[in-house]
């Protein structure tokens, strides 16, 4: 039972709590009441403060105004004596140039009066550069008088340089005794004044040098001729001899005057060949036509070692001009002999870089160029006649023939000078003879049987062998035979290699007229049809043989023996023909394989329709068909070593 007797104060306790809770409340309440007034509070502060601020701002914008205002007035003095002191410095410096000018106008007048050209060198070239500061000036009458001076001066002195040259080195008549100081110091005004006097004062010198080439090698004369061409190239290299010993520093480097002068002999000398060739064309004979050329292309590319084409039109210079004589060094390099012509079977080369005087001089043999090539023709010709006259006196060749050892030197020759339409020309002559050595000496020649008549085919040569009694080819036909393969082999490697040097050497434009792939089809068309010769001269062999084994009265065989004639013939013709194709196709073991597969392709499906015609057979007669035929395992020592 519980007792009530403290009720009372338990009441008065939790009364009390209430009491507490309620002042928390109140309190609470009240707290959130102050917090909205203090932010009003704190707002309103808060925009008074920025009322402040913005005030502030003003009040500094105000006076930055004022004191830019106040710095203006300040430097408004300053930026005018500044722009007083520029244009007094402008003006001091043009009159510098005015007095500059007008002394140097005077000085250049009384200076070109008393030809001092070497004062005038510099002196020029100052009032030049002094005349440039007053084209904004020009509307000036005084400015414009003094520039008409100068111009007046430049024009005076170029007719008066000319007219020393003239003298010094007059177009008609002997020349003086060497250079002048007076000259050198005028080639140097030169290089100031207009492009033209220059150009013209080279023109008159290299004209008067080379006059004495152009009475000495006129036309009419004896020495003009293709057989004296050498004189020619070297009266050039004693000329510029002369002319390093003697002009050599009269003239400024950078004109390249011995450039000029070989380049200027080259034009000549190619417009007077070419009217000499015109002129008497009858007389022109092959080895002079190459002679000629030989000693013009090694000319060519002497001047390319020692020049850099720089004074051509269409050239840059690639290297700094060489002023020492270029001709006072070894010729070792003219003998043609010393040069190397690249082989066939060589791998193929990036191209040099182009030599910039190449047919400078040699383009004029172009237009003669048929000449050369009838002789290759002639010559082509004339080695298969006697390839033809060869095989009957002295057999089959044992090796691959000239022709294309003949080709590569008229290739080499050709291209030296033209790669045109005269390697065109000279490509189908070789396509021409290429075809005809297949045919006339390769084909020509392969071995026919005994009733074979002079006119007849591959095709019905390989036809009248496939009977049975078709006469056996004899161990030197064999030779011939595998001969002819071997060589159409290395003719067709030779073609190939030759097509792709022609190419190599044409102009790019010419590329697809370049096509040798008839005559390497020709080539594989007579090794294909050797090769059929070889497998069916064996087959034929092999043919009585198979003959004999189907009509053998199969059905009576009673014992199994292991000797048989049919088989023992097989493995004869076999062991016979094998070995001298294999020993006479060593250097092409691939067409000894292809020899051996189509034999085998050949003679299998024949000895199996044979063998089909063993009937009526006995069990002891397949037995004995199939002892005998295992015989021929024993021949695998003549399969090729693949």
């Amino acid at each position: 039972m519980v007792s009530l007797a403290n009720i009372d104060d338990v009441v008065n306790k939790i009364r009390l709590k209430i009491r507490r809770l309620d002042d928390n409340i109140r309190t609470v309440v009240r707290g959130q009441t102050n917090v909205g007034q203090d932010g009003r509070q704190a707002l309103e502060e808060a925009q008074n403060a920025i009322q402040q601020l913005f005030g502030k701002i003003k009040d500094i914008k105000d006076k930055a105004e004022k004191s830019e205002q106040m710095v203006k007035e300040i430097t408004r003095d300053i930026k005018q004596l500044d722009h007083a002191k520029r244009h007094l410095t402008t003006s001091i410096t043009t009159l510098n140039h005015l007095h500059m000018l007008a002394g140097g106008v005077d000085s250049l007048e009384a200076m070109t009066r008393k030809r001092q050209y070497g004062e005038v060198a510099n002196l020029l070239q100052g009032v030049v550069n002094v005349l440039e500061h007053f084209h904004k000036y020009m509307g000036i009458p005084q400015i414009r008088q003094l520039s008409e001076r100068v111009k007046a001066a430049q024009s005076e002195l170029g007719t008066q340089i000319l007219a020393d040259f003239e003298e010094a080195f007059p177009s008609q008549g002997s020349r003086s005794g060497g250079p002048s100081n007076v000259l050198r110091d005028a080639c140097l005004v030169a290089n100031v004044l207009d492009p033209r006097i220059r150009q013209e004062i080279i023109k008159k010198f290299i004209r008067q040098h080379l006059s004495e080439y152009l009475v000495l090698f006129q036309e009419n004369q004896d020495v003009a001729w293709l057989d004296k061409i050498d004189r020619r190239y070297a009266w050039l290299k004693r000329q510029l001899v002369d002319y390093e010993e003697k002009y050599g520093h009269m003239f400024p480097e950078e004109w390249c005057m011995t450039e000029r002068i070989a380049v200027e002999f080259c034009h000549i000398t190619r417009v007077e060949l070419a009217k000499v060739m015109r002129t008497r064309a009858k007389e022109i004979e092959v080895k002079l036509l190459l002679f000629a050329i030989q000693r013009t292309t090694n000319f060519e590319g002497l001047l390319a070692k020692r020049f850099t084409g720089c004074t051509l039109t269409d050239k840059k210079a690639d290297s700094p001009l060489q002023s020492t004589n270029p001709f006072l060094e070894d010729e070792a390099a003219d003998d043609p002999g010393s040069e190397k012509e690249e082989d066939l079977d060589r791998p193929r080369k990036p191209k040099a870089p182009d030599n910039p005087f190449h047919g400078i001089v040699s383009k004029c043999f172009e237009p003669h160029l048929y000449v050369y090539i009838e002789s290759q023709d002639r010559n082509l010709g004339e080695l298969i006649d006697r390839f033809v006259a060869d095989l009957r006196a002295q057999g089959p060749p044992k090796a691959g023939p000239e022709e294309g050892g003949q080709c590569c030197p008229c290739m080499v020759q050709c291209s030296q000078l033209s790669t045109g339409e005269p390697m065109i020309a000279l490509s189908t002559i070789f396509q021409k003879y290429l075809r005809e050595y297949a045919w006339k000496i390769l084909s020509g020649n392969l071995p026919k049987t005994s009733s074979s008549s002079g006119g007849l085919t591959i095709s019905s040569l390989l036809k009248e062998k496939e009977g049975s009694e078709a006469a056996k080819f004899t161990v030197d036909e064999l030779c011939l035979i595998c001969s002819i393969l071997s060589t159409a082999e290395y003719c067709l490697a030779t073609t190939q290699q030759l097509e792709e040097k022609l190419k190599e050497k044409v102009d790019k434009v010419l590329v697809e007229r370049i096509n040798l792939t008839g005559e390497m089809d020709t080539f594989s068309t007579v090794i294909s049809n050797s090769i059929q010769l070889l497998v069916q001269d064996l087959d034929a062999a092999c043919d009585p043989a198979l003959t004999a084994m189907s009509k053998m009265p199969w059905q009576s065989v009673e014992h199994v023996g292991d000797q048989s004639p049919y088989v023992t013939s097989v493995i004869m013709h076999i062991k016979q023909n094998v070995p001298i194709i294999r020993d006479n196709l060593a250097s092409t073991r691939k067409y000894f394989t292809q020899f051996c597969i189509k034999f085998t392709n050949s003679f299998i499906p024949k000895f199996i329709n044979h063998l089909f015609r063993c009937k009526p057979i006995s069990m002891v007669g397949a037995e004995q068909c199939c002892v005998r035929w295992t015989r021929l395992g024993g021949l695998r020592g003549h399969e090729p070593h693949t």
